[in-house]
């Protein structure tokens, strides 16, 4: 079966430029933290990774700290702090937070109060992409790099978190962004790995992969990639709209990530369509990857003012720049097709 990875939100695959980086970095014997030649190797090829990924970042000059991921990072920065935030944001968020932000129907949250509140800067699972506040405390990073231009010396933020494998880096690194100078209470404690913040030997190999995925996926912004993502995911939701009225997209009149479409029927369960959709050699998903097989209604739709049967209802799309045209008709006919069977058996 010739299938199409169309969930480009939950994971990417390795990119090449990372896997030669990896592949380097395994024959680099040393611990960075070693005074020795082999030692100071592995750190100077760990600092030029770290800024590697700060460039990308538009991070010279902050902090950058290496993690297992953005959900460590995003406990390190918000464990001890008493943070506002909304219900839009990814779980790793709202265990630490507050969540009282309000948001608007098309997925946009107000921030009356930024030195105290987090808020992500795009949505995993509609693509909306909020306008951060100055002076903001905290901000998820994680969708946006990447697939939309920013620099996080302009953003006004705090502090940030990204993680490699959203971008085409592999899985289990990441990277918590400080701007300089912000205090942060070490929660992994023992030697004085990453600025005495975060203990435990560096995973180099990995962040080697981080720094070439970060860069590529740079490069890729820079020469217009994602624009075309975003005219090619335009094209498939106006097909959508014209053949299929009853269909709502959620966020889309609010600026959105290039590659994302959130589909809601009404009564045609998302986990549903996500198994028939896999079965015809589709990959799709029902929202975040870290609540698949939760049967539950998405949190962030009923934020917005979805009532359950509908947020129950949604699918997410996520497409890569590699997709053609004919791949996402390809797609469009089947999803319509299975639509269509079930209005039929449902009235």
């Amino acid at each position: 079966m010739n299938r199409l990875y169309l969930d480009w939100n939950a994971t990417t695959p390795l990119r090449a430029e990372a896997r030669t980086a990896m592949m380097a970095a395994m024959d680099r014997v040393g611990n960075p933290s070693s005074v020795h030649a082999e030692g100071r190797n592995a750190k100077m090829a760990m600092e030029h990774a770290r800024e590697g990924v700060a460039q990308a970042l538009g991070a010279d000059g902050a902090d950058v700290i290496f993690t297992s991921g953005a959900t460590e990072a995003a406990a390190m920065v918000l464990a001890h702090r008493d943070l506002a935030c909304a219900a839009i944001e990814h779980d790793a968020v709202k265990a630490w937070c507050r969540e009282i932000l309000p948001v608007s129907a098309q997925g946009l949250v107000r921030v009356d109060d930024p030195s105290r509140a987090s808020l992500q800067l795009a949505n995993s699972e509609t693509g909306v992409i909020q306008s951060l506040p100055a002076g903001l405390a905290v901000s998820d990073l994680t969708q946006a790099f990447g697939k939309i231009p920013l620099a996080f010396n302009w953003l006004g933020v705090e502090a940030g978190f990204v993680s490699a494998h959203k971008l085409g880096g592999p899985k289990g690194v990441g990277a918590l962004i400080l701007k300089k100078g912000t205090d942060l209470q070490a929660m992994i404690r023992g030697g004085g790995q990453e600025q005495g913040r975060r203990a435990g030997t560096e995973n180099l190999i990995g962040i080697a992969g981080f720094a070439a995925a970060a860069q590529a996926a740079q490069r890729d912004l820079e020469a217009g990639l994602w624009e075309m993502v975003a005219e090619r995911r335009d094209a498939f939701e106006a097909r959508l709209m014209d053949r299929r009225p009853d269909v709502v997209i959620a966020g889309k009149d609010a600026p959105r990530l290039p590659n994302t479409t959130c589909i809601l029927t009404s009564g045609w369960k998302g986990e549903t369509q996500v198994m028939q959709m896999d079965l015809a050699g589709y990959a799709v998903s029902a929202g975040s990857a870290c609540s698949s097989g939760k049967v539950r209604a998405s949190g962030v739709l009923q934020a917005m003012g979805f009532d359950d049967k509908q947020a129950q209802s949604a699918i997410r799309i996520s497409i890569s720049p590699a997709l053609a045209d004919d791949q996402m008709n390809r797609f469009a006919d089947a999803w319509e097709t299975a639509y269509s069977r079930w209005r039929d058996r449902n009235g």
